[in-house]
């Protein structure tokens, strides 16, 4: 394991019938923007093209981090954020955007390219 205290976060977001579109547009208009302005480091955003028990309306990212406890923070000032409230309100209009939402914390090995 590296001695380095960074972590990421891998979240997926599965979404709820007929707003697979409505998550996208949320991210790509709202969620993205957000992340840069509270310091959020993200690594990439994916949509599955395999896997049985992998809706096909599913949204994977990966996140960055100094260490857990800046994780907590970031986190917490974007929930707190007006303009984050507003979208997640106004996208929401219609319904959920998701059904549910995973969160994993790794650590990286002492091997892996992005430690």
């Amino acid at each position: 394991m590296s001695s380095s205290p960074r972590v990421f976060e891998l979240r997926t977001y599965h979404a709820a019938p007929g707003q697979f579109d409505a998550l996208h547009a949320r991210f790509r208009d709202h969620t993205c923007t957000l992340f840069e302005k509270h310091g959020f480091t993200m690594v990439g955003f994916w949509t599955p093209l395999d896997g049985q028990d992998v809706p096909a309306e599913t949204l994977v990212y990966l996140l960055a981090f100094s260490d857990r406890d800046a994780a907590d923070q970031l986190w917490s000032a974007f929930r707190a954020d007006p303009e984050w409230i507003k979208a997640k309100a106004e996208s929401e209009q219609q319904g959920l955007l998701t059904t549910a939402i995973e969160s994993v914390f790794l650590t990286a090995t002492d091997y892996s390219p992005l430690s």
